[in-house]
């Protein structure tokens, strides 16, 4: 085995610019642009309901107050978050007339919290509501509050019966409940029963709440038809490119692109094995290109490849390559030996995701869906943002002040992971 010497490396225009931010392992590119199309594409097929956009755990990964405010400017008019951390930095970026939902729900000491960023909580259980009720009559708030209803998920909200049960408390006016909701559970698969069980017990209950707004439909659930929409839509994964009708042709456009850069390109003879454990084996003299990604970047260890599975693909120069061994903590080993010989070179950039890997893709190779991919990319890498009249800011030394970028894509530094938010709620 030995390291291949590379005297006349020269750096494509992708390493380039990874090269101005020389202390990235890689460049996430989220096209915000993508996002507002995306999400008018869902609004259009909604219509008459509102559509709103559900932008919890950091949107999805893609950075909740560049996809809020992008959203916004496009018309959107109401947002979903998980928690009241993410309700104030999508509060930050939304104009005040905008309504910002917290799935989480409202806790006995959090009714300042709400009042202070005027956001409204999602309310799925009776001592929630009646912790709700005193902090309005205390404070005097009348910012508004969701009601949830679990119609089959067995997760969050009151039972059918339970919310039987308020219904004088609505017919009695003045109650401050502005949207009544539940949850699909099976959404994405268009011929489960539970979808129509599900619709049938909530379009009873929500006839109940005479004059509230009424919510069922996830990405998935746009695409049941009229009668699963209601008065508003709350897509999700969707406005991320994630298709939602997985027994069809994904109608959303992709919205991220990663690319990592190579730090080594190695040579391997016949028989040597590549990576931990040594579960693949080479069976030719191979070249192979270690690339800077790994699991904590979010690029899942079940992706690897060993002798009897083929693992992930990336792409290097326009043409896919296979992953060689098992995909570590930082790094992947990809197989470039069908490549002209001066296509992989160390400092190039290769593609883990875009030029036709697609999230869903990628999922199947990881083992889970789009949500958690998304989710979990990106915490070491620097970000770009593509249109969407962004205003991020690009990178900059601690001491100096940030400088306004006015190109049209921006560049952000790797952000802080955010925490852990439920899944699967939009």
């Amino acid at each position: 085995m030995n390291i291949a010497s590379d005297p006349k490396s020269l750096l494509s225009p992708e390493a380039n610019q990874a090269a101005a931010h020389a202390t990235a392992t890689g460049i996430l590119t989220i096209d915000l642009d993508a996002i507002v199309a995306n999400w008018r594409k869902l609004e259009k097929t909604a219509v008459p309901a509102e559509c709103a956009g559900v932008v919890k755990a950091n949107a999805y990964g893609c950075g909740a107050e560049q996809v809020a405010r992008a959203l916004a400017n496009a018309g959107c008019k109401t947002f979903f978050v998980a928690t009241l951390d993410e309700a104030g930095v999508v509060r930050s970026a939304v104009p005040a007339s905008a309504a910002i939902y917290v799935l989480d729900g409202f806790f006995q000491n959090s009714g300042d919290a709400y009042a202070k960023i005027n956001c409204r909580p999602v309310i799925g259980e009776l001592n929630e509501l009646a912790e709700w009720d005193v902090f309005c009559r205390r404070s005097g708030w009348s910012g508004g509050a969701a009601i949830h209803i679990d119609t089959g998920m067995n997760r969050l909200g009151l039972t059918v019966t339970e919310a039987q049960g308020i219904i004088p408390r609505i017919n009695a006016g003045d109650h401050g409940i502005t949207l009544v909701m539940s949850h699909l559970v099976s959404a994405e698969q268009l011929n489960s029963p539970m979808n129509a069980k599900q619709l049938t017990t909530f379009r009873e209950i929500a006839s109940l709440f005479s004059s509230v707004p009424a919510a069922l439909s996830n990405s998935s659930g746009i695409f049941l038809g009229s009668q699963y929409q209601f008065d508003l839509v709350r897509p999700g994964a969707a406005l991320y490119g994630v298709n939602p009708t997985p027994e069809a042709d994904n109608p959303m456009q992709p919205v991220v692109d990663l690319k990592a850069r190579i730090v080594q390109i190695r040579n391997v003879e016949r028989g040597e094995t590549v990576g931990y454990g040594g579960t693949w084996t080479a069976r030719r003299p191979t070249r192979l290109a270690i690339v800077s990604a790994g699991y904590a970047d979010g690029y899942f260890r079940a992706a690897s490849a060993n002798d009897g599975t083929r693992g992930a693909e990336v792409v290097v120069a326009g043409k896919r390559c296979p992953i060689a061994g098992r995909v570590s903590m930082d790094l992947i080993a990809v197989d470039v030996t069908d490549l002209d010989r001066n296509a992989a070179r160390r400092g190039h950039m290769v593609t883990l995701i875009g030029e036709g890997i697609t999230v869903d893709e990628l999922a199947h190779h990881f083992g889970t869906i789009g949500y958690e991919v998304l989710t979990s990319l990106g915490r070491r890498f620097a970000r770009i943002y593509k249109g969407g009249e962004a205003k991020a800011e690009p990178p900059a030394p601690a001491s100096e002040a940030p400088a306004a970028d006015a190109s049209s894509a921006t560049v952000m530094p790797p952000p802080v992971p955010p925490e852990t938010a439920p899944a699967d709620k939009a």
